[in-house]
C-alpha cells in the first residue's frame, strides 16, 4: 500500500468514526427530548384549561415584546438562504415581517378563545346490566411535527398542541433554524411563566436529516407524526415511520361544472379555485366540464384565465373548442399537482364520468361540483371519495380557519382518526368511560 493510499484509508476510517459518533449523539439527544416530552404530556394532564390559555396569551405577549429579536434572527436566515441560492418561493415562505408577528399573536388569542375539547363526554347510554357507557375526548400524547421553511408553523403547532393537551416535539428545517430558535425561546418563557412544563414544547436544535429518521422510530415516546412540507418529505415519512402519521401527499383538486350549472357562478368559482393562490394544496388543478356546456363556457373561461396568465392544457374536445389557445393534455397532466399557473381541462359526458375521473386521478383532498340539481349534488357528495367535497363553492375554502376550526395543523387525506383540516378535535382521540354502581358481570 502506498503512503497516499494509507493516509486516504486512515482519513476515511476517521471520518466514519466521527460520523458514527455524531449520529449516536444526535439519536441520544432526540430520544431524550422525546422522553422528556412524554413526561411533560403526563404532567399536562393536571393543567387546567385556564392555565393552557394563559400560556397561549403569554406566548402572544412574548412574541410582540421580543419581535425585534425574532425578526433579527429571521434576517439571518434570509441572508443564509440567499447565500445558498434558494429560490424566491422558498425565501418568501421563510420571510417574517412585523405584520406576520402581529398575525401570529392574534392567532394565539383566537386559539385561546376556542372551546377546549379535552374532557368532553358524550354518547352516554345505560346498558341492561346497569352500567352507563360513554366516551371522553383525550389528547393524543406527544406529537412530532416535521416541517420545512415556514417559521410560523413553530408557533401554530405549539399553540394547537398545547390547547389540546398534547406535548410536541418540533423539527424544523435548517433554513429556518435561527427564526425557529427565537420563537421557541418565547414559547419556553411563556410555559415557565404560567407553571407548565417547559418540555411540553421542544424544538430540536439539530437539523441533520438523520434526526427525522430517529423521530420516526420512537413509537415508545412519540404518539403521532405530522409532516408539513413537500411531497418528497411526506412520502419519505410515510414509508419509514413506525409511528402513526397524519398527512396528505398532494392536492390534485377538481371542479366539475354540470349541465345545469349557473354560468356566472361556474366561471367565478372556477377562476377563484385556480387563481386565488397557486401554491396551496386546495387549489384546483383540473377543471371538468359537461359536454353540453363546453362550447358555451370554455371561451369565457379561457379569456378569464388568460388575464391571469394561466396556461391551459386540454383534452381533444377542449382543443377543438379553444384551438391554439390550449395545448394538448397528456396522461401525466391528470396526475399532476402543478402548484403553478397551469390548469388541465377535460370535457366529460356526464357526472358519472366526472366522478370516475376524480376518484381515479385525484388525491382525495378537495373536489367541488357546480350545479343547480339538488339530487345530483347529493349524489356527488356521496360518490366522491375525498376529505372535503363541496357543492357550488371554491375548493380554496378547504382550510381550518374557513371551516371554523380556528386554525389547523395540516390537512389529512387519511380515513382513520381524522380527515380533512386538522384542528383541535383532530389532535384528540376518545376513550371509553364506564360508570357503575357496583355491577359485576354474571
Amino acid at each position: 500500500m502506498s503512503v497516499k493510499s494509507f493516509f486516504k484509508d486512515l482519513l476515511s476510517n476517521n471520518k466514519t468514526t466521527v460520523n458514527e459518533s455524531a449520529s449516536t449523539e444526535l439519536e441520544a439527544e432526540i430520544t431524550q427530548a422525546a422522553k422528556n416530552a412524554k413526561a411533560a404530556y403526563f404532567a399536562l394532564a393536571n393543567a387546567t384549561t385556564a392555565q393552557r390559555n394563559q400560556a397561549l396569551l403569554a406566548m402572544a405577549d412574548g412574541l410582540l415584546a421580543d419581535q425585534a429579536a425574532v425578526l433579527a434572527a429571521n434576517e439571518q436566515d434570509l441572508a443564509a438562504a440567499r447565500e445558498k441560492g434558494l429560490d424566491e418561493a422558498m425565501i418568501d415562505r421563510l420571510r417574517l415581517a412585523e405584520k406576520n408577528i402581529t398575525a401570529m399573536a392574534e392567532g394565539l388569542h383566537q386559539i385561546a378563545a376556542l372551546p377546549d375539547p379535552v374532557g368532553e363526554m358524550d354518547e352516554f347510554r345505560t346498558r341492561p346490566s346497569g352500567i352507563t357507557v360513554g366516551k371522553m375526548r383525550v389528547p393524543l400524547g406527544v406529537i412530532g411535527i416535521i416541517y420545512e421553511a415556514r417559521p410560523n408553523v413553530t408557533i401554530d403547532a405549539a399553540a394547537l398542541c398545547l390547547k389540546s393537551g398534547n406535548a410536541c416535539l418540533l423539527r424544523g428545517g435548517s433554513e429556518a433554524i435561527r427564526s425557529n430558535t427565537a420563537i421557541a425561546a418565547v414559547i419556553t418563557q411563556a410555559l415557565k411563566a404560567v407553571g407548565l412544563p417547559e418540555n411540553a414544547v421542544h424544538l430540536i436544535s439539530q437539523t441533520d436529516r438523520a434526526g427525522v429518521g430517529v423521530m420516526l422510530n420512537l413509537p415508545q415516546y412519540i404518539d403521532v407524526i405530522i409532516p408539513r412540507g413537500g411531497k418528497g418529505l411526506v412520502a419519505r415519512i410515510s414509508e419509514e415511520a413506525k409511528v402513526p402519521v397524519i398527512k396528505h401527499l398532494d392536492g390534485i383538486c377538481h371542479v366539475y361544472i354540470d349541465h345545469v350549472a349557473d354560468a356566472d357562478m361556474a366561471i367565478n368559482i372556477a377562476v377563484n379555485a385556480k387563481t386565488s393562490r397557486y401554491g396551496t394544496c386546495n387549489t384546483m388543478e383540473t377543471l371538468l366540464i359537461h359536454t353540453s356546456r363546453a362550447a358555451e363556457l370554455l371561451p369565457r373561461l379561457q379569456a378569464a384565465y388568460a388575464e391571469k396568465g394561466v396556461e391551459l392544457r386540454g383534452c381533444a374536445q377542449t382543443q377543438a373548442i379553444l384551438g391554439n389557445k390550449v395545448i394538448a393534455a397528456t396522461e401525466e397532466d391528470w396526475h399532476t399537482e402543478y402548484l403553478a399557473p397551469i390548469l388541465s381541462i377535460k370535457v366529460v359526458e356526464n357526472a358519472e364520468e366526472a366522478v370516475n375521473h376524480i376518484n381515479h386521478y385525484g388525491s382525495h383532498h378537495t373536489d367541488s361540483i357546480i350545479t343547480n340539481d339538488y339530487a345530483l349534488a347529493q349524489w356527488f357528495l356521496r360518490q366522491v371519495d375525498s376529505a372535503s367535497v363541496m357543492v357550488n363553492a371554491s375548493t380554496r375554502f378547504a382550510d381550518g380557519f374557513e371551516y371554523g376550526l380556528g386554525a389547523e395543523i395540516g390537512i389529512s387525506t387519511d380515513k382513520i382518526h381524522v380527515r380533512g383540516p386538522v384542528g383541535l378535535h383532530g389532535l384528540t382521540s376518545q376513550k371509553w368511560v364506564v360508570l357503575g354502581h357496583g355491577e359485576v358481570r354474571g
